[in-house]
């Protein structure tokens, strides 16, 4: 999981349970949150990380790299908590080879 590179967490879920209380620290939910992603260019990749989005309303912004290799994806969608924030991330990292930013 690439998120936790350069990261003081030993493990996945300390760093989630770092976040959700970064998250409930510094937002005010439910609000429009911004998710950003590093995928190698593929639009199967991209597909799974809509689903992820399934049911939950928002927008996206897709840009390649110079060299069209990668793709990064930013996606703004309204969630009601840190909890689901959370639990997009997880799902999000299920994806292989998704750089979470």
């Amino acid at each position: 999981m690439d998120i936790l590179q350069g990261n003081q967490h030993a493990n996945p879920e300390e760093f989630y349970v770092s976040l959700k209380e970064k998250l409930e620290g510094h937002h005010d939910f439910p609000e429009d949150y911004l998710f950003k992603f590093i995928i190698p260019t593929d639009d199967a990749k991209l597909t799974e990380i809509y689903k992820v989005f399934d049911g939950i309303k928002f927008t996206l912004g897709n840009r390649e790299s110079k060299n069209g290799k990668y793709t990064a994806c930013n996606i703004n969608a309204f969630v009601l908590d840190a909890d689901q924030v959370v639990n997009i991330y997880k799902e999000v990292a299920k994806i292989e080879g998704v750089i979470l930013l």
